[in-house]
C-alpha cells in the first residue's frame, strides 16, 4: 500500500475536527515534518486562526516514533487530549494503517494521593483537618470540600485534579496530594499499585504522544531525573511562555513560615540536639527577614549569610539524623519521614545555593502585605539550561502566535539559548524560523491607534487625560472594551472612573472568578471587562463582544524588577543594549498577545488604542509596533472614533 501523502493526512484530520485546510497550517505542517525526518530545529510563528494544533499533530504521528508536546495552558492541554487527538487518531488511523496511542502527563502534585485520602495528612499544623470526614454534615467550606474529594476517589479514573469539578481550593487539594520529595513510592506504598500518578506515568511510557505542560518540561531538563519518558521529538506549544516557566521552576524561595514547618516536622524525628540547632537558625534566619526590605541583593549582607550557613549546617545535620533513626512509636512513620525530608531538603538546597553566590543567580527580597517577606534566588538566564537540556538530544520544533519580535525571531531564539538565524556557533544548535502568518486580514479587519496627543505615563499619579481619552472609546464604541492595563491599581482606578462616569457595566479582575468574568463579558456585548496580566493572554472572544482592546501603556517591566533589571545589566556588560534585549522584548510578547484578543474570528472587526504616546514618538517605538499583527494604523483620535462607531452600529443593526 502506498504510504500516505502530509497533505492527504492533514485533510482527513482537518476535516475530521470540522474544519478547514488554511494556507499557513499546510506549509506548517510541512516545515514540521521536514525538521522532524531531519532531525532538526524549528520556531514557527503561526497566528490565531492558523490551526497550529494540526499543523503540529499530523507531521508528529505520522513520525511514528514518540513525541512529547508541552503546553503552558490547562486549556490547550484539555484541547489536545480531549478534542483534536481523539479525532485526529480516528481520522489517521485507516491511512496509517495504525491507532497511534496519546496520553497526559502531570506532576505529581497534580493527582489525588490514596495514601494521604486514606490515611490522613501527617499531625500537625494541620490538625484535626481529616476529622472533618467523620462529621455527618461539615458546615465548613474546606470540610465540604474534603468529603466531596472522598466521593470522587472512587468515581475518578484519573485522580487528575483538573477532572474534578467544581474546583477546590489550593489548602483543601493540599490535603489530599503530596510532592515528589513526599511522595513514599509505589513500592513502599500500601497503594503503590492503584496509584493515580504511576498509572499516568505507565500510560505515558506506552504512549506515541505524550501531552504535558511546560513545568513539567523544564523539572525533567533541570534535575536530570528524567520524569519524561524517553522521545525522539519535542513539540512546545505557546512557546512564548517557555523562558518564563522554566525560570519559575528553576526559581527558589525561603520563608520563616515555610521553615518553621521543616522545625516542627523534623523535631518528632531527630535527637534533642539536632532540633535545637535547626530551632535556632531558624530563628536567626526569622529576625534577618523581618527587617527585610524590598530589592535586589548583590551582595549577601553579613547578617544574612551568617543566617543561610546556619540553616545549611543545621538542616544537613537533621538530614542526616532523620535518615539514620526510626522510631516505631510514631504512627505512619515513613509518610511523617518523608515530609519532614522533604521541607528540611528545600530549606538546606535553598540556603546552600544561596550561600555559593553563583554569578549567574540573581537574589533579591520581596515583601507581600499578606504573607511577609520572602528570600528568593533564580538563575540570571535559562538560555545555556535550554541549549544543553532542550536541543542537544533530540528534534525541537517551538510554536506560538507570537515569537517575532521587531521582525524577525533572534529575541526569542537568545532567550532560549540558540545563536542568531543563519550564524554558525561552535556550540549553538542550527535553527530555522518561519512564520506562516494567519488566515485574518489584519490591515482590513483591525486598527492600531495610538493616543499620540496624550501626556507619557509616569511612575505615579493619576492620568486624568488617558482616562478622558478611555472614556470617550467606550462610548463611541457602545462598550465592548476589553481594558489591559499594566498594574491592577490602573485597572482599579480606570474601573472606578468609567462607573462614575457612564451606565455600561465594567467588570473588573478580581471581582468574580476569572471564567466567570469572561463568560459574562462574552454575554453582554455593552460590556466591559477591566484588568491585568492573565487578561493580556488569557481571553478569547471572537465577536461584537470584543470591538476595543485597551491597552493603558507599553507594559515595560517594573524598573525595580530584581530578575529582570539584573538581566538587563548583565547584556549591557556584554557589550549589548540591555534595554533591547530585555524591557522591549518584555514589552513586545505582551503587546502582540494583547493585540491578538481582538482579531479571533473572520468577520471580526475593532481597534486596539494604545495610550501611550511612546509607541508612536519613542525610538523603540517602531521596534514594538513591527511585533503587533499589520492592522491599519492611525494616530487620528477623530477618525478612529467614526470607525468605532461604525462598527459599533453594524453590530447593533444585525442584533448583536
Amino acid at each position: 500500500m502506498t504510504k500516505p501523502s502530509l497533505p492527504e493526512l492533514l485533510h482527513a484530520a482537518v476535516t475530521a475536527v470540522g474544519g478547514t485546510e488554511r494556507p499557513g497550517q499546510v506549509t506548517m505542517a510541512e516545515a514540521v515534518a521536514e525538521a522532524v525526518d531531519d532531525n532538526a530545529h524549528l520556531l514557527v510563528q503561526a497566528g490565531t486562526g492558523t490551526g497550529k494544533s494540526l499543523g503540529y499533530l499530523v507531521p508528529a504521528l505520522a513520525h511514528g516514533e514518540r513525541v512529547v508536546v508541552a503546553t503552558a495552558t490547562l486549556a490547550l492541554q484539555r484541547q489536545l487530549v480531549e478534542r483534536d487527538l481523539p479525532r485526529t487518531v480516528e481520522a489517521l488511523h485507516p491511512l496509517l494503517r495504525r491507532r497511534p496511542q496519546f496520553a497526559m502527563l502531570k506532576g505529581r502534585s497534580n493527582y489525588l494521593c490514596l495514601h494521604r485520602l486514606h490515611e490522613g495528612v501527617p499531625q500537625e499544623e494541620d490538625d484535626g483537618l481529616f476529622d472533618q470526614f467523620e462529621a455527618a454534615a461539615p458546615t465548613s467550606k474546606l470540610g465540604q470540600d474534603l468529603l466531596r474529594m472522598r466521593d470522587w476517589a472512587d468515581e475518578t479514573e484519573t485522580g487528575d485534579r483538573d477532572d474534578l469539578t467544581p474546583g477546590v481550593s489550593d489548602r483543601a487539594w493540599g490535603q489530599i496530594s503530596v510532592s515528589s520529595r513526599e511522595c513514599l513510592g509505589a513500592s513502599k506504598c500500601a497503594y503503590g499499585a492503584e496509584c493515580f500518578a504511576e498509572a499516568a506515568r505507565e500510560r505515558a511510557k506506552l504512549a506515541d504522544v505524550v501531552v504535558t505542560n511546560h513545568a513539567l518540561l523544564a523539572i525533567d531538563a533541570i534535575e536530570g531525573a528524567p520524569v519524561l519518558p524517553q522521545h525522539e521529538v519535542l513539540i512546545v506549544d505557546e512557546a512564548h511562555e517557555l523562558v518564563s516557566r522554566v525560570t519559575g521552576v528553576a526559581t527558589g524561595e525561603l520563608t520563616p513560615g515555610q521553615v518553621n514547618r521543616a522545625v516542627r516536622r523534623a523535631a518528632k524525628l531527630v535527637n534533642e540536639k539536632a532540633a535545637d540547632s535547626l530551632q535556632t537558625a531558624s530563628e536567626t534566619f526569622e529576625r534577618v527577614m523581618e527587617l527585610a526590605l524590598p530589592g535586589r541583593l548583590e551582595e549577601i549582607p553579613e547578617d544574612l549569610g551568617y543566617a543561610l550557613m546556619s540553616l545549611r549546617d543545621a538542616a544537613r545535620t537533621v538530614i542526616s539524623a532523620i535518615g539514620a533513626t526510626r522510631d516505631k512509636s510514631v504512627q505512619d512513620e515513613d509518610v511523617v519521614r518523608k515530609q519532614a525530608l522533604a521541607s528540611v531538603e528545600s530549606i538546606h538546597d535553598v540556603a546552600e545555593r544561596i550561600t555559593l553566590g553563583s554569578e549567574y543567580d540573581v537574589v533579591w527580597y520581596e515583601r507581600h502585605d499578606r504573607f511577609g517577606a520572602s528570600l528568593r534566588v533564580a538563575p540570571l538566564s535559562v538560555s545555556g539550561l535550554l541549549r544543553e537540556k532542550l536541543f542537544a538530544e533530540r528534534s525541537v520544533v517551538l510554536t506560538s502566535a507570537t515569537l517575532k519580535f521587531g521582525g524577525d525571531f533572534n529575541g526569542v531564539g537568545a532567550s532560549l539559548g540558540l545563536s542568531p538565524e543563519g550564524t554558525e556557533g561552535e556550540d549553538a544548535p542550527q535553527w530555522k524560523g518561519l512564520d506562516v502568518g494567519s488566515p485574518f486580514d489584519y490591515a482590513k479587519q483591525g486598527i492600531l491607534y495610538v493616543a499620540k496627543h496624550l501626556s507619557a505615563p509616569g511612575r505615579e499619579g493619576s492620568r486624568t487625560d488617558m482616562l478622558d481619552e478611555l472614556a470617550e472609546l467606550v462610548e463611541s464604541a457602545g462598550g465592548r472594551t476589553l481594558g489591559l492595563f499594566s498594574s491592577m491599581r490602573a485597572a482599579q482606578a480606570a474601573a472606578e472612573e468609567l462607573r462614575s462616569r457612564q451606565d455600561r457595566r465594567v467588570l473588573l479582575q478580581g471581582e468574580e472568578t476569572l471564567g466567570e468574568l469572561i463568560k459574562n463579558f462574552a454575554a453582554d456585548p455593552e460590556t466591559c471587562l477591566f484588568g491585568t496580566l492573565s487578561l493580556w493572554q488569557g481571553v478569547d472572544v471572537p465577536g461584537p463582544s470584543c470591538q476595543l482592546v485597551v491597552m493603558d501603556r507599553i507594559p515595560f517591566p517594573r524598573p525595580d524588577d530584581p530578575l529582570m533589571s539584573a538581566r538587563q545589566k548583565a547584556v549591557e556588560e556584554g557589550g549589548g543594549n540591555g534595554f533591547m534585549a530585555v524591557a522591549a522584548t518584555h514589552a513586545a510578547l505582551l503587546m502582540a498577545q494583547g493585540a491578538g484578543r481582538l482579531v479571533r474570528a473572520m468577520g471580526d472587526r475593532g481597534v486596539v488604542a494604545v495610550l501611550d504616546p511612546r509607541l508612536a514618538t519613542a525610538r523603540y517605538g517602531s521596534y514594538l509596533r513591527a511585533s503587533l499583527p499589520d492592522f491599519w494604523f492611525t494616530t487620528d483620535r477623530n477618525q478612529v472614533r467614526r470607525s468605532l462607531a461604525a462598527i459599533d452600529a453594524v453590530a447593533k443593526e444585525t442584533g448583536q
